[in-house]
């Protein structure tokens, strides 16, 4: 993942020009990464709507300098939940949409990936970032994921995207409890749902519970995380710590 952001939980900041994104852009391929999701708005729990102008103008430059860079060496996604934001990303070089409330918060942009030829993540979300975690409330939260993803999958196939991912929305109006069963249960998921599933564990909060450490250090806890993800049989991990993390699913690959 790389956040073109001035506020994500972790590296918010951490590129203060396009051109410093791009450069680390291109060194996460070559630790390598498969996938670069560009972002433009931090979706941490609390965070506030970003204007769509500054979303682009934050994402635009670092997708096209990346396409004119990489020479096909990765897929560029957009991470969006915004119609407008994910038909710029398109135009810009991007092939995929990754949408962590799957289409909820601005239904538009299913069109958008499916007359753009694009594929779509749909994330697992219940309202608005900001307010996400004011009302966290499950019976059977796997039993609830696999539902409430379904309809989201129905609805992007009937909208005509034909490349389709599943996020079950690690951390994402979730406690502690509500992670952990997602994780131990991803063979449950994955075959109720009966697309691909990426998960995203890098340095969450759920990990700092469990260790008490700060995100910056949550390596070896995401590691961890990680590892599981693959032997439940995720098909895609999003991540900071490219090169550490590719050793991670290589070993998982290997025992799985």
């Amino acid at each position: 993942m790389l956040n073109c952001t001035p506020d994500s939980f972790s590296d918010g900041g951490r590129f203060r020009t396009a051109a410093d994104a791009i450069e680390a852009g291109l060194a996460m391929v070559d630790q390598g990464a498969d996938w670069i999701d560009v972002g433009g708005e931090s979706t941490r729990p609390g965070s506030r709507p970003v204007d769509p102008d500054e979303e682009l103008r934050r994402v635009v430059p670092v997708l096209a300098g990346l396409v004119a860079r990489l020479g096909g060496r990765a897929r560029l996604s957009i991470d969006t939940y915004k119609a407008s934001t994910a038909r710029a990303a398109l135009r810009a070089g991007a092939t995929v949409v990754n949408d962590v409330s799957g289409g909820l918060l601005d239904p538009e942009i299913l069109g958008v990936a499916a007359s753009g030829g694009a594929a779509i993540v749909l994330g697992h979300l219940r309202g608005p970032p900001a307010v996400m975690m004011e009302a966290v409330a499950f019976d059977d939260v796997v039993a609830e994921v696999v539902v409430e993803l379904g309809v989201r999958v129905a609805a992007a196939r009937a909208a005509g995207c034909v490349e389709i991912w599943a996020d079950p929305g690690i951390g994402f109006g979730k406690r502690l409890e509500h992670n952990l069963a997602l994780l131990r249960n991803l063979p449950t998921i994955r075959g109720g749902l009966g697309v691909p599933v990426m998960v995203g564990v890098s340095r969450k909060a759920f990990l700092g519970q469990l260790t008490g450490k700060t995100p910056t250090d949550r390596i070896f806890g995401t590691a961890a995380a990680v590892t599981a993800a693959v032997l439940g049989g995720a098909a895609a991990v999003r991540v900071h710590d490219v090169a550490a993390m590719r050793d991670a699913v290589t070993v998982a690959n290997a025992i799985r």
